[in-house]
């Protein structure tokens, strides 16, 4: 029994370092959005807002600006750039892209492990986006 509870634990911990330390494949993660219209998802969320390379190169500042978050590919001036943000505690990665396409910025906002995020990803693209508006 004691075996048992070693092992379990030893998974547990297993896991939860997997969870953190999982590397960021760019090849995975820094893919078009594909936003063609506000989408709240059980997994992440998407938006699409009018914009410029302006806007783009403001919300990639406001983004560095939040705790746990760094870039895993891309540029502003590229177009395209895409972030992982950290939870606190567990270290669970959330990968946010954020993109020029005709006029307008997409951003595209999930995660990684499990099957809802509880509005943790709607809730920082909707702070990113009030403090790209409160900027104007």
């Amino acid at each position: 029994m004691r075996i048992i509870f070693w092992l379990v634990l030893l998974a547990i911990i297993g896991g939860l370092a997997w969870i953190r330390l999982a590397p960021s494949d760019p090849a995975v993660w820094h893919v078009d959005p594909q936003v063609t219209a506000d989408q709240d998802l059980a997994s992440g969320v998407r938006r699409r807002l009018p914009g410029s390379e302006t806007t783009l190169r403001a919300l990639h500042g406001i983004i560095l600006q939040t705790p746990r978050t760094e870039v895993v590919a891309g540029d502003p001036s590229e177009g395209r750039v895409t972030y992982v943000t950290r939870s606190l505690w567990m270290g669970f990665p959330d990968y946010t892209t954020i993109q020029l396409e005709d006029g307008s910025v997409e951003i595209y906002a999930r995660l990684r492990f499990g099957q809802s995020d509880q509005g943790v990803n709607r809730a920082r693209v909707l702070g990113w986006m009030n403090a790209l508006n409160a900027q104007d």
